[in-house]
């Protein structure tokens, strides 16, 4: 286990539980694939909630575009580590439009969780030809794309901003969570795609095409 996996305290479940603590029809919920859609189930499914099954680096844009086609309402992403270093193009993206109503967190444990807990690009590299000891930074990329509001959140004193952050801040706004590794049972949504897809138009009052 890497050292800053070692460091982080934060547990993921009771974490985004507090995030979606009371959430609303103003807040739309978009989670990557696997232990992120555990989590916002596990925090109680609801027609709001689009967990992306097999959808790997899409909930960023996503996320993007539907901020943008719904003004009016919070967008909010959470996703993993893994899950966004394959997609970190769409953080450029969201600086170009700065959706003022899009929060994205991403919960990080340095590993790729649905494919056997290998260590993630995030994880300090200490046996690469470099030796740095360093792991890629999500927080500073998502800066250097230009989100200006993005930052790190390690510790439990951090979690009730992290929160109010996430819910009400003006966005964009980037969070990268440093978060255990554990081994959570699955909870899982409803597993067809096609339903969830229908229950959250409709639950945003869009007909049926």
């Amino acid at each position: 286990m890497s050292t800053q996996a070692q460091r982080a305290t934060l547990q993921r479940r009771p974490l985004v539980k507090k995030i979606l603590d009371g959430a609303d029809d103003n807040l739309l919920v978009i989670a990557g694939l696997g232990s992120a859609n555990w989590d916002i189930t596990a925090a109680g499914d609801r027609p709001l909630n689009m967990p992306l099954w097999g959808a790997m680096g899409a909930p960023v844009a996503m996320g993007l575009g539907l901020a943008m086609a719904q003004p009016a309402k919070r967008v909010l992403v959470i996703t993993g580590d893994g899950d966004m270093l394959m997609s970190l193009g769409a953080l450029a993206t969201v600086a170009t439009q700065q959706p003022d109503n899009l929060a994205i967190v991403v919960l990080d444990n340095e590993k790729f969780g649905e494919t056997g807990n290998q260590a993630t690009h995030t994880s300090p590299r200490n046996n690469g030809p470099t030796d740095s000891g360093a792991g890629t930074d999500l927080a500073m990329i998502a800066k250097g794309c230009g989100i200006a509001d993005s930052a790190t959140v390690r510790e439990a004193g951090e979690v009730a901003q992290l929160v109010k952050d996430a819910r009400t801040r003006k966005g964009p706004v980037f969070r990268l969570v440093k978060v255990m590794v554990e081994k959570l049972e699955f909870v899982m949504p409803p597993q067809d795609g096609a339903h969830l897809k229908d229950r959250f138009r409709q639950a945003l009052g869009i007909k049926p095409t």
